[in-house]
């Protein structure tokens, strides 16, 4: 093709080509596939420590079409102290239609939640307001809607399966206010305020929050956030007045899964 066109570039004014030659050549359009890695002192989920607060590893990849529509996958390590008995990864995959209307954004999706090798058996008494058992590895699948406007966004997740296999949950919801302020320079600023109403069970009730700071050094961004909650989880274990009183083992002493703390992180998107 080249071979044709140069003659043609050749024949035509001295002036055009000049203008050509000094044109910057076009930008190579965005590639719809991104991946990314995070590595974090401790994984909480809606507020709660999902990994005995251990380190966490975290990546996924994603697809996004020019139409709004997109696919995900998302995994990380979990304890299975933290209701995944038998289990030690979390693996998430998403999908949905995402649009922006001026400053307004709206996302539509559903998400399911996927922890291998393990038991949902084990959490049959975990709900005691009810006598059902699940059986399978322990999932959630959830419909969510959300809009945003600029650096807030407000989304609302419900699930459409028991509530990570606790049984009778289904219908739990799950409400998401969200903040992310540019500083400028690379700094930002993080903020959340989350609640969960539990269907069924409302000893599992309770409200999250988070915030913290963000610094991007040359695409590595790194975190640190100040996160809490008032879910119940003073030890010793009982699911009615204690029910994120989380142990990972016989031999680990149980600890308040909703506790504040500060989370760190270091992460890049590809």
């Amino acid at each position: 093709m080249r071979k044709l066109v140069l003659p043609l570039a050749l024949a035509a004014s001295a002036v055009a080509g000049t203008a050509a030659a000094q044109a910057p050549a076009p930008a190579a359009p965005a590639s719809p596939i991104t991946g990314n890695l995070t590595i974090a002192s401790e994984y909480r989920f809606r507020g709660i420590d999902q990994t005995a607060g251990k380190p966490a590893i975290q990546g996924g990849v994603d697809y996004s079409h020019a139409s709004g529509v997109y696919l995900g996958n998302w995994n990380s390590n979990i304890s299975q102290g933290a209701g995944f008995p038998g289990g030690n990864i979390e693996m998430d995959f998403y999908g949905g239609w995402k649009k922006a209307f001026g400053d307004f954004g709206l996302d539509i999706g559903a998400i399911y939640y996927y922890y291998p090798g393990t038991d949902s058996s084990v959490l049959g008494a975990a709900n005691p307001h009810s006598s059902q058992t699940n059986s399978g590895n322990v999932h959630n699948t959830e419909f969510y809607i959300g809009g945003s406007w600029k650096f807030l966004s407000l989304k609302w997740f419900h699930a459409l399966s028991d509530y990570f296999s606790i049984p009778d949950t289904s219908g739990t919801n799950y409400f998401d206010l969200a903040a992310t302020y540019d500083l400028g320079s690379g700094w930002g600023v993080v903020g959340h305020l989350g609640k969960l109403k539990a269907q069924g069970y409302s000893e599992l009730d309770y409200t999250d929050y988070k915030l913290g700071v963000t610094k991007d050094i040359t695409g590595w961004v790194l975190g640190a956030a100040y996160v809490g909650s008032n879910a119940k989880g003073n030890c010793p274990a009982n699911a009615t007045t204690s029910p994120y009183c989380f142990s990972n083992s016989i031999n680990q002493s149980p600890r308040d899964a909703g506790r504040s703390t500060i989370v760190l992180s270091v992460g890049k998107t590809f």
